[in-house]
């Protein structure tokens, strides 16, 4: 499972010119589901997007977490972070998993992040959306489990 995370102070996804989901300060969280994941990359991943410290203390140090300031959360399914993009000039997708697995185990993040009693919004799996951020640094990261 890929993730790019962005901390943002607000942010939304919109589907045919309707807003399906919408956030303010928090993270921002483009999500790619591998052919080999299972419930333990999910598992794994809510716990760092929940608990990954990328927000400022009072000291200016990246030193707290979505959990730590209640901050919302943004998770939208992007198959294309799995691309392999090593050969030629047109990227394939052959990393990614299937659409069924792949809506399993996203739907499985997102009622585990929300399990966590922060808010937890999203975009609509295998649509094709428009994302809207105000990135906050920026402050930008990769995650994979």
């Amino acid at each position: 499972m890929i993730s790019v995370l962005q901390r943002v102070r607000r942010a939304s996804v919109e589907v045919s010119d309707k807003i399906v989901g919408e956030i303010q300060q928090g993270l921002c969280v483009l999500v790619a589901v591998e052919k080999d994941d299972s419930l333990t990359q999910v598992e794994k991943m809510a716990k760092k997007l929940i608990q990954y410290r990328v927000f400022s203390d009072e000291n200016d140090k990246m030193n707290l977490s979505l959990e730590d300031i209640k901050g919302e959360l943004l998770l939208i399914s992007q198959f294309t972070l799995a691309a392999d993009t090593s050969k030629g000039l047109r990227p394939s997708f052959s990393g990614s998993a299937e659409p069924v697995l792949a809506k399993e185990l996203f739907d499985a993040l997102v009622e585990k992040c929300t399990a966590s009693g922060l808010k937890v919004e999203t975009g609509q799996f295998a649509a094709d959306m428009q994302v809207s951020l105000v990135n906050d640094g920026p402050v930008t990261f990769t995650l994979k489990t």
